[in-house]
């Protein structure tokens, strides 16, 4: 089991402030929520009284996302995520910066990156629900998260439920992992009537709603959250299902489970929102549901919590970790 607490001290021969390069090639539309984990990260850090001097790692070529990064110094290196040139040129960038550690929020990254690295692990779904993957995408997940985890210096794992899978499915010592859990960005609270009405106008959302944030991935459960809704409907033929968050076209289910039960006038689908509009969604909602099946962390549980929306979440993995005694 991982412990409760723990710290964790990387020593450097050099002065402060510690040369820090976060990478923020993750921070777009394709990893919404590693993107925003990556923007709070900067912000927090920035906090500290005694603060890192913090660069963004970041990709001219990628396109721009949604998400609003911090205002912060950065370094470029154009090479994706998912591309094999990034095994040397972002060494090679890190090396140029004179950086004194590297933060990778993702496990496709260098593997070499020449310095004190520090990989942030959210959860290992691949292994834990193999019958969504084929066995080739498992057998290239275990590779290379096993080729990150012997990369990192320390690796931080978002709740103890993620520590213990990286413990019990990939052998990692629990002394080499730091939990750090996440935290609702300070812009989610309750939000005034007219934010609520100006996102509303936005979305075309009806006044009463229950809501839903995030992927279509099948761990979400979201065909049988369709189906529940369907016996709801009759009760309360005022209230609307939203569902909100980038949907991944390899995964129709839950729009096919819609028209087979022909509720499309009590379910509507958002896709992608913008930051800035969720906490307006959330507080305009009668209720949050979140039925996922597996959660490294669940950061849409607290985000709603924080905005004052009643939560309904299942109670599997680290949801019990977030939502607490709520």
């Amino acid at each position: 089991m991982c412990a409760r607490s723990k710290t964790f001290t990387m020593r450097f021969c050099r002065e402060l402030p510690m040369r820090v390069i976060l990478d923020a090639r993750t921070a777009d539309d394709h990893f919404p929520g590693i993107g925003r984990y990556v923007a709070s990260l900067a912000r927090a850090m920035l906090q500290l009284d005694e603060h890192p001097d913090v660069t963004l790692l970041v990709n001219p070529r990628a396109q721009p996302g949604r998400l609003q990064l911090p205002s912060l110094p950065s370094l470029p290196c154009a090479a994706s995520p998912f591309s094999l040139r990034q095994q040397w040129l972002v060494p090679r960038a890190l090396h140029q910066a004179h950086a004194h550690v590297y933060h990778s929020p993702y496990y496709l990254m260098p593997y070499r990156p020449g310095l004190p690295t520090v990989l942030t692990c959210h959860d290992i779904i691949p292994l834990l629900f193999p019958a969504y993957f084929t066995a080739w995408q498992r057998l290239a997940f275990r590779l290379t998260y096993t080729l990150a985890l012997r990369a990192a210096t320390v690796v931080l794992a978002v709740s103890h439920t993620t520590c213990d899978d990286l413990v019990h499915h990939l052998g990692i010592a629990p002394a080499r992992i730091v939990v750090t859990p996440s935290a609702a960005q300070e812009h989610f609270r309750p939000q005034p009537s007219e934010e609520v009405e100006r996102v509303r106008r936005i979305y075309k959302l009806p006044a009463r709603y229950v809501l839903y944030v995030g992927s279509n991935k099948p761990h979400k459960n979201l065909v049988q959250l369709v189906q529940a809704w369907a016996t709801v409907i009759p009760y309360y033929r005022d209230v609307f299902l939203v569902i909100a968050g980038p949907w991944d076209a390899r995964y129709p289910q839950a729009q096919w489970a819609v028209e087979r039960l022909g509720i499309q006038e009590h379910v509507l689908f958002l896709g992608a929102v913008a930051d800035e509009d969720l906490p307006g969604l959330y507080s305009g909602a009668y209720c949050f549901v979140f039925p996922s099946l597996y959660e490294g962390f669940g950061l849409p549980v607290l985000e709603a919590m924080a905005c004052g929306t009643p939560v309904a979440c299942s109670n599997v993995a680290s949801l019990p970790e977030v939502a607490g005694d709520a």
